[in-house]
């Protein structure tokens, strides 16, 4: 209670009007973007208000002064107003020629859609597609490491093995590296979704296999986003659409879920300092320092009050889009444009990590520092435009999510759907190709199959309307385990 005393009004409103927003996607939700817009609302809740609750904020007041702080809530509320106004309208003009569609995950969680024998046929084809893509992918891993199998597969029982490591400025054949690995986070947390819908035991088996071997590679690394974008997909496809339970009992399992990864999070903010993950676990002293760490890294609003502050003394100004078109244009090699702009480089010099070097795969500085979704578009636009920028942004990608979701009978858009939903999270310290790559490779991999006729996509077709026999999925909620199911009565829109 002493710590909510400092926060300014701003602060308030801002909970207020996420509640609000929160209920009016809730409202949106059978119309594709009212998922996404939740998941962008808890994004902000996370990184900003979870920020100022659960770090000091008397030490931010001492450093950035009261007045950069409160700016710093008004525009966290200005970002919310603006995309509360702009998201429906935004998703409408994009896909206007989809609005005739329901939700496709609302109507996988309420009816047995999902389990119809179509259905698992052609979650069963793309799932062993991936497959082999895996296999060739893993192929090339494995000549990069000199066939290092314990370390590729099975870390915990050696050395971690990278086989596409590269410099921050990249270079060469980088980019090609970059793709490659992007591409197995895709297919690692396709696998992890395949698991958990699948009813194909040979198909299940497969997938769980590949997940067996595939997410060591990530739990003992260092990077708690690609963590997230992995292991999430897989585990709310199984809670929402295959766990045939009442609430309480799914929201038991997130919440021990979310337990254990806050518990590993913090083991390896604690860790990765003394050696590789793997060699820390069971040594002494390793959950020691467990107990000792607090969470890094949950700090864009802290970023949004550093930029207020640079502000004001004149140290960091607006460099009117440059940023963004820097984020744009970063897929390019730099290979093929050697001067290519840096990503967020300028910041983090501004914030003082610039290094002695300015040269070499460093990019000059000695760690990269994420703005937050709203702190970027204020550094590209200013205290006003910024946070409008970056709302509308949001908006635009609460659109593409929808289009996924509408378009989800074909099982390839409901994967693209589900990582892309996880990925929003890690959106929130920034909104980077850097972060949506896995996405992005996907989406141009499933048209790239499309136009050379080796994936033939589900038409989507419109919703039943009234009369229709889809079954409700049971849950063990009610007798017998059985629930009603909301009448799917909603027709194609004029």
């Amino acid at each position: 209670m002493d710590q909510l005393a400092l926060f300014p009004t701003p602060f308030f409103l801002g909970l207020i009007l996420i509640g609000i927003l929160l209920l009016y996607a809730w409202n949106g939700r059978q119309e594709g973007w009212g998922i996404p817009t939740g998941m962008v609302l808890a994004t902000v809740g996370a990184w900003y208000y979870g920020d100022g609750l659960y770090n000091d904020y008397a030490e931010y007041q001492e450093k950035m002064g009261n007045e950069a702080l409160e700016a710093a809530w008004w525009q966290v509320l200005w970002f919310l107003v603006v995309f509360g106004v702009i998201v429906q309208p935004v998703n409408q003009f994009f896909n206007q020629r989809f609005l005739r569609y329901r939700s496709r995950t609302m109507l996988y969680y309420e009816t047995n859609m999902l389990q119809t024998r179509d259905m698992q046929r052609q979650l069963d084809k793309v799932a062993w597609l991936l497959f082999y893509a895996w296999l060739l992918l893993m192929g090339v891993a494995l000549l990069r490491v000199k066939f290092d199998f314990i370390g590729l597969f099975a870390p915990y029982l050696g050395e971690k093995q990278n086989p596409w490591f590269r410099g921050r400025m990249g270079g060469g054949v980088d980019a090609v590296l970059s793709l490659a690995g992007y591409l197995q986070i895709l297919l690692t947390a396709s696998f992890g979704i395949f698991g958990a819908v699948c009813r194909n035991s040979s198909t299940r088996t497969m997938a769980l296999t590949v997940c067996v071997l595939a997410l060591p590679y990530y739990f003992l690394d260092r990077t708690r986003n690609t963590m997230i974008a992995v292991a999430l997909p897989g585990l709310l496809a199984w809670v929402f659409l295959r766990l045939r339970s009442g609430p309480w009992t799914k929201a038991a399992i997130l919440a021990g879920a979310f337990l254990a990864i806050n518990f590993w999070f913090s083991f390896v903010l604690a860790n990765r300092n003394e050696g590789s993950i793997s060699s820390q676990i069971g040594k002494k002293g390793a959950l020691k320092r467990v107990e000792e760490t607090r969470h890094e890294g949950l700090s864009m609003f802290s970023e949004l009050g550093y930029i207020n502050s640079f502000f004001e003394k004149g140290t960091l100004k607006p460099n009117w889009g440059g940023r963004y078109f820097a984020e744009l244009v970063n897929p390019i090699p730099r290979a093929l444009w050697p001067s290519k702009p840096t990503v967020g480089l300028d910041y983090a010099v501004a914030r003082g990590f610039a290094s002695e070097n300015a040269s070499g795969a460093s990019g000059g500085v000695h760690a990269s520092i994420a703005t937050g979704m709203i702190g970027q578009g204020i550094v590209n636009f200013g205290a006003f435009l910024g946070p409008m920028a970056a709302a509308f942004l949001m908006s635009l990608w609460v659109s593409i999510l929808a289009r996924q979701d509408l378009l989800g009978r074909d099982p390839a858009r409901m994967l693209l759907f589900s990582v892309g939903m996880i990925l929003t999270f890690n959106m929130g310290r920034d909104i980077t190709l850097l972060v949506l790559y896995p996405f992005v490779f996907g989406w141009g991999g499933l048209q790239a199959a499309m136009y050379f006729g080796v994936y033939r996509p589900v038409p989507p077709v419109p919703p039943r309307r009234k009369g229709t026999n889809l079954r409700p999925r049971n849950t063990s909620s009610e007798p017998n385990g059985e629930r009603s199911a909301p009448p799917l009565s909603e027709s194609p829109r004029p």
